[in-house]
């Protein structure tokens, strides 16, 4: 039993540790810096301000942040309307073809995602897969300009973060009772009828979660915005990237992280509460 207790004292402990050094810590120092000035010999003064945080409500570095959330949405609204359907068909196969089709969904898991971007920007590029194809079939006479756009760095977010909207939606769908459906279609309900009014009500969770699961990452995403967009796309990743190597405005840069991590916790805990509310019967 001592033996018991002793190593759950050590399990817990390290972990504890784990995250107090490699996440606790770095985030304090960047809440603290965030409220210091800038230094242009040492990075940062010593000296109290919230200049950094007024900073941010310009108009200028507004616009990034609606361009980013913009963005963000765009891409997640794509992935739903997208990843649903293929999640509905996917939770209906049989036993036979499921698995292959999860492991499929998978797959872009088992690659690194800036891999997958460079593999998008070779298929949008002038001289790309895409344009390539478009003139040996005569559906084009020039190369479309499809890099550096933001319809290139929407479509690269999609393909990096469809999976964790799908596998999300899969989970929910794969459990749902068949037999309410055909209850609602006993009661004189369409399909469409069954869809919006059982369906949808019974997999929200799902859809929040997954909606979730790419609307926070794609806002800070920047090597996509980078790789696909060039510098007419500024997000929020690459602002805070640049204030941190490029302008070396460590406080602001900080500024801007602890803004968009708040904003996050946020999302978060309105997620959570909805959840209840679903858990509930409240909606």
């Amino acid at each position: 039993m001592r033996d018991k207790s002793l190593f759950k004292f050590l399990t817990i402990g390290l972990l504890a540790l784990w995250l107090g050094i490699f996440v606790l810590i770095p985030n304090l120092m960047i809440v603290v810096t965030s409220f210091l000035q800038r230094s242009e010999e040492h990075f940062v003064d010593v000296l109290f301000t919230v200049e950094n945080y007024r900073k941010l409500f310009d108009p200028v570095y507004f616009g990034v942040f609606a361009h980013s959330t913009l963005l963000a949405l765009v891409a997640t609204l794509l992935c739903l309307l997208i990843g649903y359907p293929f999640a509905y068909r996917l939770a209906r196969l049989t036993t036979r073809w499921r698995p292959v089709l999860l492991v499929l969904v998978i797959i872009p898991f088992w690659t690194n995602s800036l891999i997958r971007t460079y593999a998008i920007k070779t298929i949008l590029a002038t001289k790309g897969l895409l344009n390539t194809v478009l003139l040996a079939l005569g559906l084009i006479d020039a190369p479309l300009r499809l890099l550096y756009t933001s319809s290139a760095v929407t479509v690269g977010m999609v393909y990096v973060l469809l999976p964790f909207m799908i596998l999300p939606l899969y989970a929910v769908i794969e459990k749902l009772d068949s037999s309410q459906i055909e209850a609602a279609s006993d009661l004189g309900a369409s399909r469409l009828q069954a869809f919006i009014r059982v369906v949808i009500p019974l997999t929200l969770p799902g859809i929040i979660a997954g909606s979730l699961l790419v609307f926070l990452p794609a806002l800070g995403m920047f090597y996509i915005a980078d790789l696909l967009g060039g510098a007419k796309d500024l997000l929020i990743g690459n602002f805070i990237k640049n204030q941190f190597l490029d302008a070396r405005d460590w406080p602001f840069g900080s500024a801007a992280s602890v803004t968009m991590t708040l904003a996050m916790a946020v999302i978060l805990l309105a997620y959570y509460r909805s959840i209840r509310r679903l858990n509930s019967g409240g909606i």
